[in-house]
């Protein structure tokens, strides 16, 4: 069993997310290299980097990526902005994700920001992806393959436009914000209502159909599982903060306070 585990490891990320691996993840959205360093040597799989709702600037989430040394980290930007979408990707992110993510038309474009010519329109420029311009050419020649882009299924819009945008060639995974979509459904943060439960099965099943990953964020690893039994591939447990405020809890629950 260890030696399939190092033999699965030797891949890429992009390739071990894409032969349906199940890889564990944590979000990060504070700017605290050290804690992401930790965190990068505790056994995760990747890293979800949180430029969405953390508060995390261009200089901070390269300190977070060497922090992070050979952990694979993943980026969700703020929006589809094409500069963020580079910055990510410049910075060295293994790929990234994008959020509130409503048709097929808007996930194709997000392809292509992603991807350099002739596959798509990401511009060229010296960054720490490629050593600062000592891996460029090897980095080009690859960045399209290994490069991994998810989109963020988080809408009633996106659930009924669920089927084209998993047929979208070059998304990797379409990832379930469980809360958001429970808002737009108009249960805000009722992720167990009948009707939530529904569109994440809907959403599932699209995937299957279209060969895609699906990735899904829980607060607890009770609610992973669920979503792990139902297909997930890409799970993410918690957040950085949840993880200290676990642990912090536990420590004097056992000391009896």
């Amino acid at each position: 069993m260890k030696k399939t585990r190092k033999l699965l490891k030797s891949r890429s990320f992009a390739q071990r997310l894409r032969a349906g691996e199940q890889l564990i993840g944590t979000i990060i959205g504070s700017p605290a290299p050290a804690v992401v360093e930790v965190l990068a040597g505790s056994g995760l799989d990747w890293l979800f980097i949180d430029g969405e709702h953390g508060t995390l600037d261009s200089a901070d989430l390269i300190a977070i990526l060497q922090g992070a040394g050979n952990c694979p980290c993943v980026v969700r930007t703020p929006s589809h902005d094409p500069v963020w979408i580079a910055r990510a990707l410049d910075a060295g992110a293994a790929g990234i994700i994008v959020p509130r993510v409503d048709d097929a038309q808007q996930a194709a474009t997000i392809v292509a920001h992603a991807k350099y010519p002739p596959a798509g329109r990401r511009g060229l420029g010296l960054a720490r992806a490629h050593g600062y311009g000592l891996r460029f050419k090897e980095y080009l020649a690859n960045a399209n393959r290994e490069t991994v882009i998810i989109v963020q299924a988080e809408s009633q819009l996106a659930v009924d436009n669920i089927a084209a945008i998993a047929k979208v060639p070059g998304v990797d995974a379409i990832f379930i914000g469980p809360y958001d979509l429970s808002a737009s459904l108009g249960c805000t943060g009722d992720i167990g209502a009948a009707i939530v439960s529904a569109a994440v099965d809907k959403i599932m099943k699209a995937c299957r159909r279209a060969g895609k990953q699906v990735g899904y964020f829980s607060g607890n690893v009770a609610g992973v599982r669920r979503a792990m039994k139902q297909g997930a591939t890409l799970p993410v447990v918690g957040t950085e903060s949840l993880l200290l405020l676990g642990a912090a809890r536990n420590m004097l629950a056992e000391l009896g306070r």
